[in-house]
């Protein structure tokens, strides 16, 4: 077996779960999971009707690249959305469509590496795990940056050393942020672009979150934006990944694309086809209703904007909390330990959140997740509110 597979963690899933199982949560509350960040308001309807009318094609092969009309809506959208030079996103050699975000970053991750001894592969901390085991697999070592309430929870990219920009064979950045939704700003942007040009390095940007934001006059900037205002209509060693999990309630679908320079792509589309993850055709049909509509993406908007109030106000009170940019995540901080919290929680009030240790590393003598909980706001208004009430409980008893 490969031997770098012991280099992987538990998932944090697996750590919550082993708390959770020394505890029993009360019989009479039923259990509110705010724990996972998988959307539960309903798929839009058009997308299912577009799957069902296609469901023939499950007799057909789907091709790795996809459907031309696939990814001329996916560049149709980039270019709207992120303001680009119009043509220089071009469908045939900038876009590929992936099965969501996580495939794409690990898959990605194992063309970029040189397997060089000196390889880092760079990235937030707190993180998405994929980053780490991706790096890992790839025969890197990841390097992690501290995202701290000081910096408003980006990375101190002035503050790494030279050595290691020039070891970074490629850098993960997350805006909206998972876990803080947290954004990345087009000066740091355009920065980080620099810092690639000087040191050669790859930037993945992962943007899944970036349709969920709460101020619908400040969109989350992107890292194509950012190269559209530099002039560089090549998107040289930049790549963005996008997905219709969270802007579209539909995490089952398992679609979302990657595109930028063009270098990158192409070695990429080969790897992919001995890879083998095409995407089914009767999911890139639906994909094309789902990037082609954006009135069930401000009704998605607007519905996390009411449950981010309501939340919020019930737990200001007691306890430290903050209205992100984007994402439909909360980082709140604890009043104790955060898996003391969060087993505690489970333990009186039937509610899982997932602490904030378990997404972070120890960097620096500090672990920047620990003290925080991690509250995905995906169920129903009703649990969310009843979940505040019930974490406002367990804090007032403590």
């Amino acid at each position: 077996m490969n031997r770098d597979l012991s280099l992987l963690q538990p998932y944090p899933f697996e750590k919550l779960t082993a708390l959770k199982a020394e505890v029993t949560p009360p019989a009479d509350l039923d259990h509110i999971a705010l724990s996972i960040g998988e959307p539960k308001h309903p798929s839009p309807p058009f997308v299912q009707e577009c799957l069902i009318k296609n469901m023939e094609k499950l007799a057909n092969y789907p091709t790795t690249k996809g459907l031309p009309e696939l990814r001329q809506a996916i560049t149709d959208w980039c270019t709207r959305r992120f303001k680009l030079t119009e043509g220089s996103l071009n469908a045939e050699d900038n876009v590929l469509p992936v099965n969501g975000t996580r495939e794409a970053i690990f898959a990605f991750t194992q063309c970029a590496v040189d397997r060089s001894p000196e390889a880092l592969v760079l990235s937030p901390n707190p993180f998405y795990q994929i980053y780490e085991g991706s790096a890992y697999l790839a025969g890197a070592k990841p390097y992690y940056l501290n995202c701290l309430e000081e910096n408003g929870f980006i990375p101190d990219y002035d503050s790494i050393p030279e050595d290691v920009w020039q070891r970074c064979q490629l850098l993960f950045i997350c805006s909206p942020s998972n876990p803080t939704g947290a954004v990345t700003d087009l000066k740091t942007l355009k920065k980080l672009i620099q810092l690639s040009d000087q040191y050669d390095f790859i930037i993945a940007s992962d943007e899944c979150y970036s349709e969920i934001y709460l101020n619908e006059e400040q969109a989350p900037v992107g890292l194509l934006q950012a190269c559209a205002e530099l002039g560089r209509d090549d998107y040289k060693n930049c790549v963005v990944m996008h997905s219709l999990s969270k802007r579209s309630n539909l995490p089952g679908l398992r679609s979302g694309f990657i595109a930028g320079d063009t270098a990158l792509i192409t070695p990429f589309l080969s790897y992919r086809t001995y890879h083998g993850s095409s995407m089914p055709i009767q999911h890139q049909l639906a994909s094309i209703e789902a990037w082609s509509d954006e009135d069930h993406v401000l009704d998605n908007r607007d519905q996390y904007r009411h449950k981010f109030d309501a939340v919020i106000k019930i737990l200001e009170p007691v306890m430290d909390v903050k209205k992100p940019e984007a994402s439909f995540y909360l980082w709140a901080k604890t009043p104790i330990a955060d898996d003391k919290f969060a087993q505690g929680l489970f333990a009186s009030q039937n509610v899982t959140v997932l602490p904030g240790s378990y997404l972070s590393r120890t960097t620096d003598n500090i672990v920047p997740g620990a003290g925080y909980v991690r509250m995905a706001l995906v169920a129903t208004m009703d649990e969310c509110v009843e979940a505040a009430q019930r974490i406002r409980s367990y804090i007032e008893a403590l």
